[in-house]
C-alpha cells in the first residue's frame, strides 16, 4: 500500500522535506522572516474577513497562512526524535494571531451579536465530523508534502484545514468577553493541529523519515506518543460531548415544535414560526391573529419529551399570513 500511495519515483528525500518544514535549518533568517511576515498579513486578512463576514476574504487568508509549515515540522521532528523548535514557533504564532483578533474586535459595536456572523458561529461549535474531515485533510497534506507530483493540492489542504481563522475568531470572542465561544474556536484549531501532526507522523514514519539508527528509524519517541495521546483526549472528549449535545438539542427542538403545532392545531390562522434552544431555554415563536390558548396544554404535551427543568418561553406575535396571489391574476 505504501508503494502505491507513495511510489519511490515521486518520493521526496528527507533533506528536501526538512528544508521546507524545519525553520531552524538552512537560511533560518530568511525562513523566519517570510513566516512571520506572511502570518501577520494573513491574520489581518482573516480578521477583516471574519468581521465583514466575507467567505472569500477568509479563504484568501487560509491560502496565505504559513502556519501548517511548523505544525508539520512538529510531526517530522517527532519521527526524527529531535527538537527543531517547531512547537515554540507554533505557540508564539498562536499568540500573535489571537492578539490580532482581539485588537480587531475593538471596532465592533457594543451590542454586536457574534453568533449572527456566520464566520464566527461556524467556528465556535466544532463536532466529531470536523475532526474526521481534519484527519483526512492532515493525511492529504502529509502525502502532498512527501510526493513531488501532488504539491499542487497544498492550497486546497490549506483551505480545508483552517488554521488561522479559528485563532482569529478566538481573539475576537476574547475581545468581546465571550469565553465559551472563544474556547469553542480554540478547540477547533487544536483539533486541526492534532489532525495535521497525526497525519504527518503516520506518513513520515511509513516513509522512514526517521533517525539513522535502524532500530529506531521511523518510530517516534515515547514522549511523542504520550503527547499525541494526551492531545487526542483533549480533542475527542469535548468534541464528542458537543456532538452529543447538538444531537440532543436537535431532537428536543423537533419534539417541542411538534408539540407546539398540536397545541395550535385548533386555532384558526395560528402557526409556529420557529423553535430555538438558547441559553438552556426553549423558545417557541408563534404567530396568531388573536389571543393564544392557555400554555398548560403545551407544557403537558412536552412532559417527558424534553428534560425536566428546561424553561419554555412562548414568544407570540399578532398577525396573519396573507397570500398575495400570482402576478397577472
Amino acid at each position: 500500500m505504501r508503494a502505491r500511495v507513495l511510489p519511490a519515483s515521486q518520493r521526496r528525500s528527507l533533506e528536501e522535506l526538512a528544508q521546507d518544514l524545519d525553520l531552524s535549518s538552512g537560511d533560518t533568517t530568511s525562513k523566519r522572516s517570510a513566516f512571520w511576515t506572511m502570518l501577520t498579513l494573513s491574520s489581518v486578512i482573516a480578521a477583516a474577513g471574519v468581521l465583514t463576514d466575507s467567505t472569500a476574504t477568509v479563504i484568501g487568508a487560509m491560502i496565505i497562512a504559513p502556519l501548517s509549515t511548523p505544525i508539520m515540522g512538529i510531526a517530522l521532528g517527532s519521527v526524527q526524535r529531535r527538537r527543531n523548535g517547531s512547537v515554540r514557533i507554533v505557540l508564539l504564532a498562536c499568540l500573535l494571531v489571537i492578539v490580532i483578533g482581539t485588537v480587531f474586535s475593538t471596532v465592533l459595536p457594543g451590542d454586536y451579536d457574534l453568533l449572527s456572523n456566520s464566520q464566527i458561529s461556524g467556528r465556535t461549535s466544532p463536532g466529531l465530523m470536523d475532526l474526521i474531515a481534519a484527519l483526512a485533510t492532515g493525511f492529504a497534506g502529509a502525502v502532498a508534502l512527501a510526493r513531488r507530483d501532488v504539491a499542487a493540492v497544498l492550497p486546497g489542504v490549506a483551505i480545508a484545514i483552517s488554521l488561522v481563522p479559528p485563532l482569529v475568531v478566538t481573539g475576537v470572542c476574547l475581545g468581546r468577553l465571550s469565553g465559551w465561544l472563544a474556547l469553542g474556536a480554540l478547540m477547533l484549531f487544536v483539533s486541526n493541529v492534532f489532525a495535521l501532526v497525526f497525519g504527518g507522523m503516520v506518513v513520515f514514519a511509513a516513509l522512514g523519515y526517521g533517525t539513522r539508527d535502524d532500530r529506531a528509524a521511523g518510530r517516534p519517541a515515547r514522549r511523542a506518543y504520550a503527547a499525541m495521546a494526551l492531545l487526542f483526549t483533549v480533542v475527542v472528549v469535548p468534541l464528542t460531548a458537543n456532538t452529543v449535545l447538538t444531537l440532543l438539542l436537535d431532537a428536543w427542538t423537533d419534539r417541542t415544535k411538534d408539540a407546539a403545532r398540536e397545541w395550535l392545531a385548533d386555532e384558526q390562522g395560528a402557526s409556529v414560526t420557529s423553535v430555538d434552544a438558547e441559553s438552556r431555554t426553549m423558545y417557541v415563536h408563534v404567530r396568531a391573529p388573536g389571543d393564544l390558548p392557555p400554555v398548560e396544554p403545551l407544557l403537558d404535551r412536552l412532559d417527558g419529551q424534553i428534560p425536566d427543568g428546561i424553561p419554555v418561553v412562548v414568544d407570540a406575535s399578532r398577525g396573519r399570513r396573507i397570500d398575495a396571489g400570482r402576478v397577472g391574476d
